[in-house]
C-alpha cells in the first residue's frame, strides 16, 4: 500500500503556485500553463480518506485524457499534453465556480433526495411513481457550488446561479449545451461497450482569450456512475439492485459502516485487503469503459517517475 502518490510537493521551472484539490494537485507556471496531477487519494462525501488507492491516478488521468480526445470536436477543452501517466498539461482557465452536474436515472444522491420525499432537485421536478434507478424521460441539470477542500458541495439550482451572478447569463447557457452534448457523447461511447452512463458531472473554464473549455476530469469512475446495460431493465423488473461501476460502492460501503461525511463522524477503517478490491473495480472501470487493457506503470518512485517526465516535457 505504500506505493501509492497521495501528496506532492515539485518544484517545477517557472512555478508560479500550487493548487491542492481533493484528488489533484495543479501546478500553474508561467505562460499560463498548469500541471495537473492526478494522486491516488480517494474521496467520498467530500472527505478524503487515510489511504490512497493503487493506480487511481493513472486510471483518471488516461481516462480523462481518452474521453477529451474523443469529444474534443464537439466541446474544446484545456488539454495539451499528458507526459506521464498520472499528469495532464494544459492550459491555464479561470473555473466556474459550479459543477455542471447531469442525470439520465434516478440514482444516488437524486435517489437519496427522492426516498427522503423530495420531488424537486435544483429547481428540476423529478415525476411522481419512480423508483430507484429507474430512467428520467429526459436527462436533467442538476448543478453544485464547487467546494474548497474539506466543505460540501451544495445543490443549486439554475435560477439561483443566474440570481447569485456566479455565472453570467450568456455563460451558461453555453455551459448547458456543453453538458448536454457531452453527456450525449459519453452515453454513446458507454453503449459501445455494454455500459450505462447514469449520471456525471463535468467541469468548465474561462482562457485568458475568454472561451469556455472543458477542464479537470470527464466520465471517468470519480465523476460519473455507469451500469451495465446487460440485464438492466430485468434488473429493475425485479426490484434488484443494479450492476454497476462508479465511486457509488465505495460511498455504499461507508454508509453502512456509518459514515455520510456528517460532523461527529469517524472514517471506518480501510483494511489493505479492502483498498486491494478497490484498486480492482477502478480497474475493471477502466477496462470496461476504455475497451482497452490497463498497462500498470511503474510505480516503485512515483514521485521520481513523475518529476522526470514532466520535466523532459517543459525542457522541450
Amino acid at each position: 500500500m505504500s506505493n501509492t502518490i497521495t501528496d506532492t510537493n515539485f518544484n517545477f521551472p517557472n512555478q508560479k503556485s500550487i493548487y491542492k484539490g481533493k484528488v489533484r494537485e495543479v501546478y500553474a507556471l508561467e505562460n499560463d500553463l498548469l500541471v495537473m496531477v492526478a494522486t491516488d487519494r480517494l474521496s467520498a462525501f467530500d472527505v478524503v480518506m487515510p489511504k490512497g488507492i493503487p493506480y487511481k491516478g493513472q486510471i483518471l488521468n488516461q481516462i480523462a485524457t481518452k474521453m477529451m480526445e474523443a469529444t474534443k470536436d464537439i466541446v474544446p477543452n484545456w488539454l495539451t499534453a499528458t507526459p506521464d501517466p498520472n499528469v495532464a498539461v494544459g492550459a491555464a482557465c479561470e473555473p466556474f465556480m459550479v459543477e455542471m452536474v447531469i442525470r439520465g436515472y434516478m440514482s444516488g444522491h437524486a435517489a437519496r433526495e427522492y426516498k427522503a420525499g423530495r420531488r424537486v432537485l435544483c429547481g428540476v421536478p423529478m415525476p411522481e411513481g419512480m423508483k430507484e434507478n429507474d430512467k428520467f424521460p429526459e436527462p436533467i441539470l442538476t448543478p453544485a457550488t464547487k467546494a474548497e477542500q474539506g466543505d460540501h458541495d451544495e445543490d443549486i439550482s439554475r435560477e439561483d446561479i443566474l440570481k447569485r451572478s456566479i455565472v453570467s447569463s450568456e455563460d451558461y447557457e453555453v455551459l448547458e449545451k456543453y453538458t448536454k452534448a457531452l453527456f450525449q457523447r459519453g452515453s454513446e461511447i458507454a453503449a459501445s461497450r455494454g455500459l450505462i452512463l447514469v449520471d456525471t458531472k463535468y467541469e468548465f473554464g474561462k482562457t485568458k482569450n475568454g472561451k469556455i473549455v472543458l477542464i479537470d476530469e470527464i466520465h471517468t469512475p470519480d465523476s460519473s456512475r455507469y451500469f451495465y446495460a446487460d440485464g438492466y431493465q430485468e434488473r429493475q423488473d425485479r426490484g434488484e439492485a443494479q450492476k454497476q461501476l462508479s465511486k457509488e460502492f465505495v460511498r455504499q460501503w461507508l454508509i453502512s459502516n456509518d459514515f455520510q461525511g456528517l460532523e461527529g463522524q469517524t472514517v471506518p477503517h480501510m483494511s489493505d485487503a479492502y483498498i486491494e478490491t478497490v484498486s480492482a473495480r477502478y480497474i475493471e472501470l477502466y477496462e470496461n469503459i476504455t475497451g482497452e487493457t490497463f498497462v500498470k506503470a511503474d510505480i516503485s518512485n512515483i514521485q521520481e517517475r513523475i518529476e522526470k517526465n514532466v520535466l523532459a516535457y517543459l525542457n522541450r
